[in-house]
């Protein structure tokens, strides 16, 4: 797909027309599962099989401050159960204060490479402690040293993230640069991380 813009100036940046793709993908009651649930499922598996989109489980995750004020960001989906959908993530993230003070988010998933997007709306819930801890031990070591390491939403100064991933392998006694192996072979879970469910309306 060819995109153009106008010459941009000091006030403005202006997309001009150009060729919009086409999908032959036809959505009809007779066409689509009657349990959006098990339609994502399907859209999903179907995706993955394809290897055609890079990043398949990429979705926009958008929240609001109890005044209504939205905002959007891009994390992982993780997994679809009966009830939802569900990601995880720093629970003093500014994501996570706001689904604190106002449990409501919406989420979508865009897959341009098949011409097709998926958006829910829905509340939000903690997932249970253990369901947090099995996710986080089936990690690479290295994304456990990062929960630990990042204070996700907070201003940081330059090099403070990795003193502070040093001083996080030390303590869990990691063995090499790559984070791989540990002396105690088990990192935990921290108590500030873990998942959240979107159950749609």
């Amino acid at each position: 797909m060819d995109y153009h813009i106008a010459q941009p100036s000091p006030d403005k940046l202006q997309v001009l027309p150009h060729n919009q793709y086409h999908s032959s993908d036809v959505l009809t009651p007779s066409t689509t599962n009657p349990s959006p649930i098990v339609q994502f499922k399907e859209w999903f598996t179907e995706v993955v099989n394809a290897k055609v989109v890079p990043e398949p489980e990429s979705m926009c995750v958008s929240t609001c401050t109890p005044s209504g004020i939205p905002s959007s960001r891009f994390v992982l989906f993780k997994e679809v159960d009966t009830r939802g959908f569900i990601f995880y993530t720093n629970y003093s993230s500014r994501k996570s204060q706001e689904l604190l003070a106002n449990p409501y988010a919406a989420l979508a998933f865009y897959w341009r490479e098949v011409h097709r997007s998926v958006r829910v709306v829905g509340k939000v819930e903690k997932v249970s402690r253990e369901k947090s801890e099995e996710y986080f031990k089936g990690r690479p070591i290295g994304s456990q040293l990062g929960a630990w390491a990042s204070r996700q939403s907070s201003v940081v100064e330059e090099g403070e993230v990795q003193s502070r991933l040093e001083e996080i392998k030390d303590r869990f006694g990691v063995k090499d640069q790559e984070g791989t192996t540990t002396d105690h072979g088990i990192i935990p879970t921290p108590e500030f991380w873990g998942g959240w469910r979107i159950v749609p309306l």
